[in-house]
């Protein structure tokens, strides 16, 4: 997980800085500039969105809050111009992870 700023944003597009659920690998990452991954929220309201996957409780001031990842939304950007950072949970557990890739999976459809 990494850190990242969504601005400029559009429409309904996540704004500001978010956390976000890396997906890439990291060579990609590194050759690219690029990740492609998931932002992620503790927006309420995503307590039954059917493409939000909830992971945990939030850190820091959030952290009264559940933090969710948002299938739906997967992007692609470029880390070093957006000036990522490491997020200090490191890496989502294994379990909700598989959770979160058999939701995109629903949408996007890469395994027949």
């Amino acid at each position: 997980m990494i850190w990242i700023d969504c601005n400029p944003q559009v429409g309904q597009e996540m704004r500001d800085v978010h956390p976000f659920l890396v997906l890439s690998p990291a060579a990609f990452n590194a050759k690219t500039s690029l990740v492609i991954g998931l932002p992620m929220t503790t927006a309420e309201y995503n307590s039954d969105n059917p493409f939000a996957v909830a992971i945990g409780a939030a850190t820091g001031r959030k952290a009264h809050k559940t933090s969710y990842v948002l299938c739906h939304q997967p992007k692609s950007f470029d880390w070093r111009l957006r000036g990522a950072s490491p997020h200090p949970l490191g890496q989502v557990e294994a379990s909700p992870f598989a959770e979160v890739c058999a939701r995109l999976n629903q949408i996007i459809q890469l395994h027949a």
